[in-house]
């Protein structure tokens, strides 16, 4: 399939094309950005990210087995203290919180790496050195028939320049 490469100077053009290009059924987009930006990210995906389930998961894993360490090694080498008893939860919440932020941010790592395809080694066809500096891009996948409506809707758009590169 043919790619469109289109470069933008603002990035308030690059999300309102996003939007308009989403609203006809083109799914297949990459947008290369020089500084994050908060109206790309809501038009190139509107839901919330899947890295929180990761953070979550974590999160309760981490409160278990934190609760579950502390009891099972109080239980296994008992010392009476006063009476006490060996598996009182009150000592052992800070312990549960530490092992619930350590789990939480590893399952994050690995969330953002599984999410978000992270290491990305290889470059698309599209991408130029200049929108990592001052200038956004719009990489659009789209089939041979519709080549000049999204060329037409680029430009449209204020985009400065619009080609056509190999996939």
């Amino acid at each position: 399939m043919p790619t469109l490469v289109g470069v933008f100077d603002r990035p308030g053009d690059v999300a309102e094309t996003v939007t308009r290009l989403k609203g006809r059924g083109f799914t297949k987009l990459e947008v290369y950005s020089p500084a994050p930006f908060e109206e790309i990210d809501d038009a190139v995906d509107p839901k919330p990210s899947k890295v929180r389930i990761f953070t979550l998961v974590g999160g309760l894993l981490g409160v278990v087995a934190g609760y579950a360490m502390t009891i099972w090694m109080s239980l296994d080498w008992p010392i009476v203290i006063g009476g006490k008893p060996f598996a009182s939860i009150p000592p052992y919440t800070v312990i549960a919180f530490e092992v619930t932020i350590l789990f939480g941010g590893i399952f994050t790592l690995l969330g953002l790496l599984a999410v978000g395809g992270l290491p990305s080694i290889k470059l698309g066809a599209g991408y130029s050195a200049r929108f990592s500096a001052e200038e956004f891009g719009l990489v659009v996948e789209v089939p041979e028939r519709d080549v000049a409506e999204v060329d037409g809707l680029l430009r449209a758009h204020s985009a400065k320049e619009v080609s056509l590169v190999a996939s």
